[in-house]
């Protein structure tokens, strides 16, 4: 009897990525008996599964957001560590994306195929680095799939936003952030860059920030927005969802410079758009070269695009002479959190 092939033992159902030997999906978009998740963004990890398998930081996340809905039972996965279930073997490895996010390396029939979830590969002071792991299959994302999408060093960005302070000392800077991963990053990159004073930030971000502090991810001083007064807040950087620089919250601030932190801030169309007067291109995703580069580094023979700018990347992986597929995943946002 032949050996199966990969897309013989996984497949795509409406559930999400299905991995028939071992009975599990991997980030399933529905909920199911067993669930492995990468990470803890909404779009990727869901409630109500029976039982999920994730690291413990993605645990912690999403009994932070789903409380008893996170799942019946949930069990954390060692970073490292082979598990056997059912008939394949399961090792979860650092993603690079936010804390807690891993990649799932499946090892079954003489074929080791590695599911990335979300990654980056530039270093990030909240979360392991991507490691990458070489296989047969790869099976990437491609948000940032277009050779435009080249994202600058995250201390250039930085940089701009401090420069934009001292230019405009008698305003507040708003800073659109997603909740998680973003939002910790962010005020991260700001310490590092020698920023000490107080960071405040939205009711909305307060309870993920706490988690990250209590799973040891200093962020230093924190004060809620809504507590200073407008003369308090000229000169200093509040954080906020990229959707608060729209709505009445924001009228508490003294002339705000609406800025946001995303890797679509590129897209010049899409800053104008949404307001935003200080662009801030920090992504927590791979960029275009990254994507080519660890295609080229994990050496697979075959790649599987889930989500994202599909064709570009299909094209430029068998321009290289390997395989390449799009598994046309639905339910994975691409929102201004990227």
């Amino acid at each position: 009897m032949p050996t199966p092939r990969p897309d013989q033992w996984i497949r795509v159902q409406p559930e999400g990525l299905f991995v028939a030997p071992g009975g599990f999906h991997i980030d399933p978009m529905r909920p199911v008996e067993r669930a492995l998740v990468t990470h803890g963004h909404s779009d990727h990890a869901r409630p109500n599964n029976l039982a999920v398998l994730a690291t413990a930081e993605t645990l912690a996340i999403m009994r932070a957001r789903y409380g008893d809905e996170a799942g019946r039972s949930l069990q954390p996965a060692a970073l490292g560590e082979t598990q056997r279930i059912g008939e394949v073997d399961v090792t979860f490895v650092p993603a690079g994306h936010v804390l807690g996010s891993a990649q799932v390396v499946l090892e079954h029939a003489c074929s080791r195929v590695v599911v990335s979830g979300d990654y980056k590969r530039r270093p990030d002071p909240t979360c392991l680095p991507f490691r990458p792991v070489v296989c047969d299959v790869f099976v990437t994302e491609a948000t940032f799939g277009l050779p435009v999408f080249r994202h600058p060093p995250d201390g250039e960005e930085i940089g701009k936003l401090l420069h934009s302070i001292a230019l405009f000392p008698e305003r507040a800077h708003l800073v659109g952030v997603y909740a998680l991963g973003k939002c910790q990053r962010v005020i991260r990159l700001l310490r590092r860059a020698g920023w000490d004073r107080p960071i405040y930030i939205h009711g909305a971000l307060q309870a993920l920030c706490d988690l990250y502090e209590s799973l040891g991810v200093p962020l230093g001083p924190l004060l809620p927005a809504t507590t200073a007064s407008k003369a308090e807040l000229a000169g200093q950087i509040v954080l906020a969802p990229p959707s608060a620089g729209a709505d009445r919250w924001s009228r508490r601030l003294p002339d705000p410079v609406v800025a946001a932190a995303s890797g679509w801030m590129r897209v010049r169309q899409r800053a104008r758009q949404g307001g935003v007067e200080l662009p801030l291109i920090i992504s927590d995703h791979a960029d275009w070269d990254e994507l080519c580069a660890t295609i080229e580094e994990v050496e697979a023979g075959e790649v599987w695009v889930t989500h994202g700018r599909e064709e570009a990347l299909i094209h430029q992986v068998r321009k290289s002479g390997r395989a390449a597929r799009a598994l046309a995943l639905i339910g994975f946002e691409e929102d201004d959190s990227a």
